[in-house]
């Protein structure tokens, strides 16, 4: 089974409007609601490419309900751990069409309490052999900034693929716990290591001393240049980005994770995983949403 982690998901509130006006009252034309956070993005485009999986986190108040409520509505089995204080957040993005701008105001999310954090760790240690688990995303203020290596030491020896989608230190903290798949960009990459990667070359060989550190595979996503991926072989595969129209940015990144992850475990190839992978971002960043199966596959297609 799959099993995604989300600690602070959110309902994202798009609003659409012709301008913002400071200091005046102002009207939308169109509003959107979106079921966010990186892991349940994860969970539902591989719920879309029709892989079985579960989104574990935490939940509350009405918003944690609705969270739920839309995750499921997608396929998406939830295993979610309802905090009895707080609401879920609330993401507001107002996007004002005649300047092209966006403004986000982001909400804090519930305190989550110890026992309800040793309560999640109870539900991972039931995991089993081959079973995959994602960490996606930051971690709350209210948790231990080593709550991903705290998850990652307990189920160490139990043979659990675990892929790592996180930033700076809190990805360069994993590595002695050896991830399956970690996903830094370039610009992230470079981060890790206090430069600014301008090649190719040197993407690759900063790719390699994650490796060293305990990397198992790393997949460098590079937006307009497409992708690069480290195999735990040391073969190193390239592929450029899926041609379309980008209507969407959020979620894309996710997306490449499902794909790879999905391609994965369907043919244990990693040439197509990155391809899968790239499909399902493309996709995502084609749609106004989170791409449908239907759609990765076409843009699989042209790739």
């Amino acid at each position: 089974m799959i099993y995604t982690v989300t600690f602070n998901p959110a309902l994202d509130y798009i609003m659409r409007l012709p301008e913002l006006v400071p200091d005046k009252v102002n009207r939308t034309s169109t509003e959107e609601i979106f079921y966010g956070g990186k892991g349940i993005n994860v969970s539902i485009v591989l719920s879309h490419l029709g892989l079985e999986n579960v989104a574990l986190g935490f939940i509350a108040g009405f918003t944690g309900r609705e969270i739920e409520n839309g995750v499921r509505k997608h396929g998406v089995q939830t295993d979610f751990i309802t905090l009895a204080e707080g609401l879920s957040r609330i993401n507001v993005k107002i996007k004002a069409s005649q300047r092209n701008e966006e403004t986000e105001v982001n909400a804090q999310g519930p305190v989550i309490p110890k026992e309800k954090l040793a309560e999640l760790f109870t539900k991972l240690d039931g995991l089993q052999k081959e079973d995959t688990l994602i960490l996606a995303g930051s971690i709350p203020n209210t948790m231990p900034e080593d709550t991903y290596e705290q998850i990652m030491e307990r189920l160490q020896g139990k043979g659990v693929r675990i892929v790592v989608d996180a930033t700076k230190d809190l990805l360069k903290n994993v590595l002695k716990y050896h991830p399956f798949l970690i996903k830094p960009n370039n610009f992230e990459l470079g981060e890790m290591f206090g430069k600014r990667l301008e090649t190719e070359e040197e993407l690759v060989a900063h790719a390699k001393k994650l490796q060293e550190m305990g990397a198992i595979n790393v997949l460098i996503s590079m937006a307009g240049d497409g992708a690069i991926l480290l195999t735990e072989t040391g073969q190193v595969h390239k592929m450029g980005v899926a041609k379309g129209k980008v209507k969407n940015s959020v979620g894309a990144g996710d997306s490449m994770v499902a794909g790879f992850v999905a391609g994965y475990l369907q043919k244990q190839d990693y040439a197509y995983a990155l391809r899968l992978g790239t499909a399902a971002g493309g996709a995502t960043a084609f749609s106004e949403d989170l791409a449908t199966g239907e759609k990765i596959l076409e843009v699989l297609q042209s790739l």
